[in-house]
């Protein structure tokens, strides 16, 4: 207990000295938060502010945060994008695939550091994990190896799933990228995709009649702000049915899904780190794609219970997170 609090003790005062360091600069910094979805989370949400203060800045001075939510209307991006490099920011953070879009085709020379935008590299956001070149660096993903261990998870809990129906939001590269990682992972599990793309909150009752018609075994959710505004369809199809359901998030299995399986939500952290070195002279061109390095595997009893389903125990074992 003495070594943990002299560690608190010590970070307190790094945190102090830093803001100190900052005010004497007399610099006050603005950057700009664009996001995909609501104005209360990730990157919009208080951990931005919190992650900062642990690096010494302080908001209203030291540090200047321009918000814009789009709340699912993407067409607002680029205009929220005109609106803060207007205000001069020094660098752009980005949550979702969209908004980083929007941000290399308008930002100008302006630094971005992107989150929740799928693979920057296969999307062509950046040129290579460790040399993005350009404006741009950010938190990357391992899409394959995420979808293939979801699936994998879903099977060993499930055993006679064999067809297992993906919904994402078809008009983000990013998310497709996903779908198609388990898409070509799918067949090395003994396993069948069946596409269920979505572009609006209608093509929900579309997917649901599809699933209708030529019911699957389980499913797959892809999440991005289309399918999380959304999840809670899904998680009442999939109880009414009683098909055993995988999600990215552990946030999802304590909404009410089955399991989750995915990087914990550390990236808001370390888009905080990548914007503080390039505010201290990096430029994002050498700094390297940051991966995922920790993961959570979630498990929901009562979902599981609900559907009819015992969940074995090998399964529960390896859970990092199991709701009763």
């Amino acid at each position: 207990m003495a070594l943990l609090r002299r560690i608190v003790l010590a970070a307190a005062a790094m945190a102090l000295l830093q803001a100190g360091a900052l005010a004497q600069s007399g610099k006050v910094y603005r950057v700009g938060l664009v996001g995909v979805g609501a104005s209360d989370i990730g990157i919009l949400g208080p951990g931005m502010v919190r992650d900062f203060a642990q690096r010494g800045y302080v908001e209203g001075q030291t540090i200047i945060f321009e918000r814009r939510a789009a709340q699912g209307k993407l067409d607002r991006l680029p205009g929220f994008i005109d609106e803060v490099v207007a205000k001069h920011v020094d660098v752009i953070v980005t949550a979702g695939y969209p908004a980083a879009l929007a941000a290399k085709e308008r930002a100008g020379n302006t630094p971005i550091v992107v989150t929740g935008s799928g693979d920057p590299v296969a999307t062509g956001l950046a040129a290579s994990l460790a040399h993005p070149g350009g404006n741009i660096t950010g938190v990357s993903e391992i899409a394959s190896e995420l979808s293939a261990k979801r699936l994998a998870l879903l099977k060993e809990a499930v055993p006679s799933v064999h067809t297992v129906a993906v919904l994402w939001n078809a008009d983000d590269l990013g998310m497709t990228l996903r779908y198609r990682a388990a898409e070509v992972e799918a067949p090395r599990l003994g396993m069948v995709i069946v596409p269920l793309g979505v572009h609006a909150p209608d093509d929900f009752d579309t997917a649901f009649a599809e699933m209708n018609k030529t019911p699957p075994d389980g499913i797959l959710m892809v999440t991005d702000i289309l399918t999380n505004l959304n999840r809670k369809r899904v998680m009442q199809y999939a109880e009414e049915h009683r098909l055993p359901a995988i999600y990215e998030y552990a946030f999802l299995a304590h909404d009410g899904g089955l399991m989750s399986y995915g990087p914990d939500q550390d990236a808001v952290d370390r888009a905080a780190g990548l914007t503080d070195r390039i505010l201290k002279g990096a430029k994002p061109a050498d700094l390297p794609l940051e991966l995922p390095t920790r993961f959570q595997f979630a498990v929901n009893l009562k979902a599981a219970k609900a559907i009819g389903l015992t969940i074995p125990e090998a399964i529960l074992l390896r859970a990092d997170d199991v709701i009763e």
